[in-house]
């Protein structure tokens, strides 16, 4: 499965902790996240995580693209709901996701309730529905 992570600056901390904390389910998925988040969750974790642009330059949208075209099975975003401006990407992500039938967690515990249920093999559907080779190998 191709895994998208995203988080707003308030919440990569958290983010790193999540990925510690499932790093054994999330090594066996092809992670995907913009330039920070992934370079701080690599750091972090050792997970090998394919980077795009800065969110604010562009990976998002990158990310929104990738789900476009459903190459993407499943998108963690730990945003910050205390933000003076809701950022536009993420609710485009968000609608995106609802439109390509993409799970979508927009918090730690929809995320957790993903990656338990991926481990079980409940989102096997997306390969059987949607086989495709890895859209970020170079």
């Amino acid at each position: 499965m191709n895994i998208a992570l995203v988080a707003h600056d308030n919440k990569k901390d958290l983010m790193v902790q999540f990925c510690t904390a499932y790093c054994g389910i999330l090594a066996q998925h092809t992670l995907c996240a913009t330039s920070t988040t992934g370079q701080i969750i690599s750091d972090a974790t050792g997970l090998s995580v394919h980077r795009f642009l800065a969110f604010a330059h562009g990976g998002g949208q990158q990310i929104a693209a990738r789900i476009a075209y459903n190459e993407i099975d499943m998108v963690l975003c730990f945003d910050d709901p205390h933000s003076k401006t809701p950022n536009e990407d993420v609710a485009y992500i968000s609608r995106l996701c609802d439109q390509n039938n993409i799970p979508f967690a927009g918090n730690l515990a929809t995320a957790e309730m993903l990656v338990l249920g991926l481990a079980r093999g409940d989102l096997d559907w997306r390969d059987i529905m949607y086989p495709k080779s890895n859209p970020f190998t170079t």
